[in-house]
């Protein structure tokens, strides 16, 4: 099966999932498993903002850093320029956090509440050289929002 079609069956599957629950750290938890279920990526799992930076959520993978600053790395480059990143090659990325040796290339996506503030970012990792394009930035900005409406939008 096709990726575009992975995402057109997981899209309605995550937002049933995580519907009216409230709890930050249990829907993080469950769309990461989700996630990980339906595509072999090496680390998916998302960053939450606090404390005026980022802090380790909910993951499947391996073990991961804990806390990341604003305009550092992949993540803090996400979250200071409020835009997904896509990264062929983690290696040619200036300040790239390297967690793990094994990871390759890397997708960012911020979660945003109503408002426009970052929230959180989903952070994704390949242990293959540009394993993200279009269609893994367009249907994970697609989970992001689903998240974001699920816990900041709906109170």
């Amino acid at each position: 099966m096709d990726k575009q079609k992975k995402y057109e069956e997981l899209i309605p599957q995550i937002a049933a999932l995580i519907e009216g629950e409230q709890d930050e750290i249990a829907v993080m938890a469950n769309v990461a498993a989700a996630l990980a279920d339906k595509f072999d990526w090496w680390w998916i799992g998302f960053y939450r903002v606090l404390g005026g930076e980022l802090i380790l959520g909910p993951f499947q993978g391996p073990v991961a850093c804990y806390h990341i600053s604003l305009g550092r790395g992949v993540c803090g480059t996400a979250w200071q320029k409020e835009q997904t990143i896509v990264v062929d090659d983690v290696e040619q990325f200036p300040g790239h956090i390297a967690c793990s040796s094994f990871s390759r290339s890397e997708i960012v996506v911020p979660v945003k509440d109503s408002s426009g503030t970052v929230r959180a970012v989903l952070d994704i990792d390949s242990r293959y050289l540009a394993a993200f394009d279009d269609v893994d930035r367009e249907w994970l900005e697609c989970v992001a929002n689903i998240v974001a409406e699920n816990l900041y939008v709906s109170f």
